[in-house]
């Protein structure tokens, strides 16, 4: 897997990006990947409950836990989806804060809508927008989040960059993903459950593919190191990783300096 995830930098064609398995063009990918959370939208909160056996939610709470955000802060959500982190936020945030859900997804953000909406969370507002050229300021956020998102963008780096530039100096960056086992027996293991997955997904969604793309974009997702490298090449500092479930989730964390802008 770590040969697989450092070769995800690195396409054999430079004009290439991996979508799962497949090498294609960054519009194709970024077409599939629209595809895909189309045809799950609806279900996508349930499959994960099954997919993570209910983790997912106390992992999203650690998340909150790190990132310091507190009354009046402004949180962006990026690849929000549905908007379980950005409830979270806005719990934390108040009356006074914002949090800003940003998605490419039209269909995911709709289902967050609705769902925050009938929570009274007015404090949370949507985008639509790719993380690659996010519509904000410089300088805007107090605290920025990926939770199981960053593995779909098509240019990790350029997003990452962006992420930087929009946060305030000081201000944190948190990403939540799958990432490598690191016990081989608990790796083993981890793979066999994943190939239950489609067939799961077939029976309650209706369609196998988009989990089967996911157990393939895990696979190719850069590991903890290669992940945390990327934070530090984008330019935050204190970068750190904290495995979850003996690395099959981790959470990376960077913040931006103090007294430089970014890139």
């Amino acid at each position: 897997m770590t040969e697989s995830a450092d070769n995800n930098r690195a396409q054999p064609n430079a004009d290439k990006v991996s979508f799962g398995f497949e090498h294609v063009s960054p519009d194709e990918k970024t077409r599939k990947v629209g595809d895909v959370f189309k045809a799950v939208a609806g279900r996508y909160d349930l499959m994960n409950d099954l997919m993570s056996l209910g983790t997912h939610r106390l992992f999203k709470r650690m998340v909150l836990q790190m990132s310091g955000v507190r009354q009046g802060h402004q949180v962006l959500d990026l690849a929000g989806g549905t908007g379980d982190m950005a409830a979270l936020f806005a719990e934390a945030v108040g009356d006074e804060g914002h949090v800003i859900l940003t998605d490419l997804n039209r269909p995911m953000m709709q289902v967050g809508r609705n769902r925050l909406l009938d929570q009274g969370l007015a404090q949370v507002q949507f985008c639509q927008a790719p993380a690659e050229a996010l519509p904000f300021a410089d300088n805007t956020f107090d605290c920025a989040c990926i939770s199981f998102g960053i593995r779909n963008f098509t240019d990790k780096d350029q997003a990452l960059g962006e992420l930087l530039r929009v946060l305030k100096p000081g201000a944190a960056l948190l990403v939540l993903e799958f990432s490598k086992p690191t016990d081989p027996v608990l790796e083993t293991a981890y793979r066999a459950f994943q190939t239950l997955w489609p067939p799961v997904g077939k029976l309650l969604v209706g369609d196998a593919h988009p989990y089967q793309y996911l157990v393939e974009s895990i696979r190719m997702h850069p590991n903890q190191k290669t992940l945390k490298q990327m934070f530090d090449d984008a330019g935050f500092v204190e970068t750190q990783f904290h495995n979850l479930a003996g690395g099959i989730a981790a959470i990376h964390r960077g913040t931006k300096p103090e007294t430089s802008a970014a890139p």
